[in-house]
Formats: structure tokens, C-alpha cells, sequence
């Protein structure tokens, strides 16, 4: 199995639309074992980040208020992913191409004025 990152803006009662993913857009954000061994271990805890671990347990639903703090998150493990993907038993080329696929994402739903969900 693989995880997956959308993107989705509101609907009237405040639930989830789902954009329709752009036709050059890469939606993977890793396989399912990545929940553990790249987004979850302490070692990605340790560099404070509060959001992506919480892929170890579940999806991951960030929304639009948590927008900016997310991609902060992202640009602060970016310089560790080299790092964090050695140690999960990853290429380091793998753990950036999913990274930038969740950044994308996070960056259109901040366009739309939504969020995302990594599952």
C-alpha cells in the first residue's frame, strides 16, 4: 500500500471537498511503511516536528490554520531528510521527491484556502 497526499477545500457545512489533483502533480507521499520509518521515529520528533508523526498512528489531516506552521515543519526537516531517509532504510532521493509532493500539495491548499490529508 501506498500513502497518498490530497488536497481539499470546505464545503458548506465545513467538511471536505476534494480538488481534483493537477495533471502534473505526483500524489505519493510514501509508501505505507514510511508511516514508521520516515515520518514517525523519534528521530523526526526530535527535530520538532509535531505534524508528520502523527502518520504513525494515522492519517495525517492538516488544515488550513495549521497551513503555515506545516510548511515551516517541512522547510526545518527538509536539511535531515538525507539523514532521517538513511536511517528508515530509504534513498535520500525518494524521501525528497515524497517531501516535495506533500509540500506541493500544502502549497495549493494554502492557494485554495484548505488543507490537505496524508493517508
Amino acid at each position: 500500500m501506498s500513502l497518498g497526499v490530497h488536497t481539499f477545500v470546505y464545503d458548506a457545512d465545513g467538511g471536505h471537498d476534494f480538488l481534483e489533483d493537477p495533471e502534473d502533480s505526483d500524489t505519493l507521499a510514501g509508501f505505507e511503511s514510511t508511516r514508521t520509518r520516515l515520518w514517525g521515529p523519534e528521530a523526526i520528533r526530535a527535530l520538532g516536528s509535531r505534524l508528520f508523526p502523527l502518520l504513525e498512528a494515522g492519517e495525517l489531516c492538516v488544515e488550513r490554520d495549521e497551513t503555515d506552521d506545516f510548511l515551516t515543519e517541512c522547510k526545518e526537516i527538509r536539511p535531515h531528510l538525507g539523514r532521517l531517509a538513511e536511517q528508515g532504510g530509504y534513498d535520500a532521493g525518494y524521501a525528497t521527491g515524497r517531501l516535495e509532493n506533500i509540500v506541493a500539495a500544502e502549497q495549493q491548499a494554502k492557494a485554495e484556502g484548505g488543507g490537505i490529508v496524508v493517508w
